[in-house]
């Protein structure tokens, strides 16, 4: 790991907020398509 000297704080912080989000962004696209998905599934059996 580089040394990040007086900001190893802030620029770990900030590294962690960035992995949450992204995390976040992919969690709420996989539901969602989860939930299209079974919509389309429904809407193709009953016409």
């Amino acid at each position: 790991m580089p040394d990040l000297g007086d900001y190893r704080i802030e620029v770990l912080s900030a590294y962690a907020v960035s992995i949450v989000l992204l995390l976040g962004l992919v969690w709420l696209s996989w539901r969602r398509y989860a939930k299209v998905r079974a919509a389309l599934e429904k809407v193709e059996k009953n016409g």
